[in-house]
């Protein structure tokens, strides 16, 4: 019998391609991840992956296991949310907080399949910039808070009886007007390449920006125009008029409403992590079906942005 969490990292390898990145959204640091792939391996008696320079591939047996595995995670998901249905799904209300981007981008579809599978559950959804998320879930405003934060950053902690989960991890990537020298390449760019360059600048006062606003400073990238409220689509569209340059998550510059071009930065060590807010000191079974439904659609699927 396989460890699910193994065939989950395994599964995870296959679908980014990369030992590092796989750990980066499990929540794993890269040798942890590499440890647990290597008992898996030892586990099958044959090699699963191929690694190289740019990351990883599957064996032939690799491929034949992964399909399994995704059948075996999938029927696990199911019975979690069966068994949630039992211990009463049958009526209630299930409160969510959450900020914008995850709320456009994130929630409707896990809303969907929430909705499909306990229909008697009322829901609502309000909006929480991080952190206010975590605070509404610690006073008993919400359910759920799918939050975020920055790295490099000092960590925030979070209120008693309040724990994370996370959902996803992205890279910060540059974003340009379409055509930008800055983004005519394909290779990563290093971050002393904004030196000079016109940065639109993010909120440098909100919390969880202030150590990327940091990073950007000392890379040598000159504050062009302060947008001093937490909002992407007005830096997006700001950079998409030939304002500046901005770095953002990634999810938010494959869904920019205006064109904009995307490059990747290096050292990729610029990142947002998305999380999600519970109480673990409360019976909450909608609240679990939820989060199972939303390891299901962001632990192991591919970023869909």
């Amino acid at each position: 019998m396989y460890d699910p969490t193994r065939l989950a990292a395994l599964v995870a390898v296959a679908e980014v391609g990369s030992i590092t990145r796989a750990a980066e959204r499990l929540g794993y640091t890269t040798p942890a991840l590499s440890q647990q792939l290597a008992k898996l391996e030892r586990e099958a008696g044959t090699a699963l992956l191929v690694r190289h320079h740019r990351g990883a591939r599957l064996t032939g047996a690799g491929e034949l296991l992964v399909a399994r595995a995704r059948r075996v995670l999938d029927e696990m998901d199911r019975a979690r949310l069966e068994l949630a249905r039992l211990a009463g799904l049958s009526g209630g209300t299930l409160r969510l907080g959450t900020f914008q981007t995850a709320g456009i981008h994130l929630l409707p579809p896990v809303l969907s399949a929430f909705r499909r599978a306990h229909p008697d559950v009322e829901l609502s959804v309000a909006d929480y910039e991080p952190p206010a998320g975590i605070a509404a879930v610690a006073a008993g405003q919400v359910d759920l808070a799918l939050t975020h934060g920055y790295e490099p950053a000092d960590p925030v902690p979070l209120p008693a009886a309040v724990s994370a989960e996370q959902v996803m991890v992205e890279e910060l990537v540059l974003v340009t007007a379409p055509g930008h020298a800055l983004t005519s390449g394909s290779s990563r760019l290093p971050l002393t390449g904004l030196a000079g360059r016109q940065l639109i600048s993010m909120a440098p006062d909100h919390p969880p920006r202030q150590g990327v606003e940091a990073a950007l400073a000392r890379a040598g990238a000159t504050p062009s125009v302060l947008v001093a409220t937490p909002g992407y689509a007005l830096v997006c569209a700001l950079v998409s008029a030939g304002l500046g340059i901005a770095v953002v998550p990634e999810m938010v510059a494959r869904t920019a409403a205006t064109p904009v071009s995307m490059r990747l930065l290096e050292p990729g060590d610029l990142r947002r992590t998305i999380s999600v807010a519970y109480r673990t000191d409360e019976q909450a079974p909608a609240a679990d079906a939820f989060r199972a439904l939303l390891r299901g659609a962001f632990g192991r699927a591919s970023h869909q942005t």
